[in-house]
């Protein structure tokens, strides 16, 4: 579970377990630039989960990955729908076929499945 609570004027304090992290937005939209502001936090979300499913499948089969490098951006978002591109790369010793069963396992990560499947997001006013 993920908790939040307003920090300031336009930021917000996010307790995730015993970590914190702050989000706002930039000076330029009337925030004080405390942190990536939600939008960032979801792309982090995706690119953080691909690199850990990789690195986990990788580590499992004892293939010689050394690094992934995921950068992901929300390219479209409007009443028709949202898209998020995803470049992935691998480094290391890896053949052909490893790089792409890696890159089919990124398509895999639990973020990326979720945020593929319909979302219902239920809301209640305590």
């Amino acid at each position: 579970m993920v908790t939040g609570k307003r920090q300031g004027d336009l930021a917000a304090a996010i307790r995730a377990g015993s970590f914190e992290i702050m989000s706002g937005i930039t000076k330029a939209e009337g925030g004080g630039d405390e942190g990536p502001n939600p939008h960032r936090l979801l792309e982090a979300a995706l690119a953080a989960c691909t690199i850990i499913t990789v690195q986990l499948y990788a580590n499992r089969k004892g293939w010689p990955l050394r690094s992934t490098s995921v950068k992901v951006e929300i390219t479209k978002e409007d009443a028709t729908g949202t898209l998020l591109s995803r470049e992935v790369s691998f480094d290391g010793e890896l053949t052909i076929e490893q790089r792409e069963r890696l890159y089919d396992i990124a398509g895999k990560c639990p973020v990326h499945k979720l945020l593929s499947g319909p979302i219902e997001i239920r809301s209640s006013l305590i």
